[in-house]
């Protein structure tokens, strides 16, 4: 390890090998940092190594004058708590979520010549999102209109990669924008899509034009993007969950309703029969009647996204759709 004061190295002791969130704070009790870990013990040591990996840890280690820490139950709780934390106290050293103003939305326009996507900071009729990364929806509307018209036959969609983009008239346009409103209104229409783009990068991958097929295959990329985003919105947003997440000596009872945790309960018992879970189930429909979020849209969509990545990591046992 570096050389540390002798009150950090007390401090490192104390912390415990659980999960939970922790506070780097300068001499003047400034949070510099927070972050989060399943082992608080662990993740702290490795900011005090003798060779830091990342040039803004070696930067904030000159100023940490004191750690605190917050221990969770599991880690989901220990995610919530630090995307919380960054959005209130917004530490001069986190980058991530604490500048959810700047998430955009994806929006298919009105009549333009050339363009049927645009990016807008609000939601607006026909926009999804709100989307963190707004230079991936810049490369997705560049990429796009070198494919216009696109047309839905079937199951399956016509198109081409155009080097210019295509002049529409109104009514090309319309019909257009109305293929654009069918892919992106239906997840499985999407998938249909990305699936015609791949075809395409075999087939110029396969007459030796690779620069044509890094174009489809980072397309491809934008387009999965942008199918996650809308896809993890639908599905979050419109079911009840229950998690049933093992934690030391017993269970935590998650209800997840709307992309919210609406109720959670810890029970000390190792036997997941001996819970009473249907009655759990019922106090957290009661909750829902009058839950109200203060959260905004683009505040939301951070949480969101963390309730889904740690769905998808449970297992089946863990995770029940009501």
């Amino acid at each position: 390890m570096i050389n540390i004061t002798d009150k950090l190295k007390n401090k490192i002791i104390q912390i415990p090998e659980l999960p939970g969130i922790y506070k780097m704070l300068d001499s003047k009790g400034n949070i510099i940092y927070v972050g989060k870990s399943k082992s608080l013990k662990k993740r702290v040591k490795t900011y005090f190594s003798s060779n830091p990996k990342w040039e803004k840890v070696k930067r904030m280690v000159l100023l940490i004058d004191d750690i605190e820490y917050t221990v969770t139950d599991t880690h989901l709780e220990a995610m919530l708590l630090e995307c919380e934390w960054i959005k209130s106290i917004k530490p001069i050293f986190n980058s991530q979520m604490k500048n959810d103003k700047k998430y955009a939305y994806l929006k298919i326009e009105n009549y333009n010549v050339y363009n049927s996507l645009k990016v807008v900071n609000y939601r607006e009729e026909n926009s999804y999102g709100p989307f963190r990364r707004k230079f991936f929806l810049k490369e997705i509307i560049d990429s796009f209109k070198n494919l216009y018209p696109i047309e839905k036959v079937n199951d399956s969609y016509n198109f081409m990669y155009h080097l210019f983009p295509v002049s529409m008239d109104k009514n090309l346009f319309e019909d257009n924008k109305k293929t654009l409103l069918n892919l992106f209104n239906d997840i499985n229409n999407m998938k249909v899509f990305i699936e015609c783009l791949n075809n395409k990068m075999k087939e110029e991958s396969y007459k030796c034009n690779f620069e044509s097929a890094s174009i489809y295959r980072d397309m491809i990329e934008n387009i999965n993007y942008l199918k996650n985003g809308i896809s993890r919105y639908n599905e979050i947003s419109t079911k009840n969950i229950l998690l049933k997440i093992p934690v030391e000596k017993g269970y935590k009872l998650f209800f997840i309703s709307n992309g919210y945790v609406i109720l959670k309960e810890k029970h000390l018992d190792e036997n997941i029969e001996n819970i009473d879970i249907n009655k759990f189930i019922e106090q957290g429909k009661i909750l829902l009647s009058p839950f109200k979020s203060n959260m905004d849209e683009k505040s939301y969509v951070d949480y969101r996204d963390i309730l889904y990545s740690e769905i998808m990591n449970l297992s089946n046992e863990m995770v029940e759709i009501l």
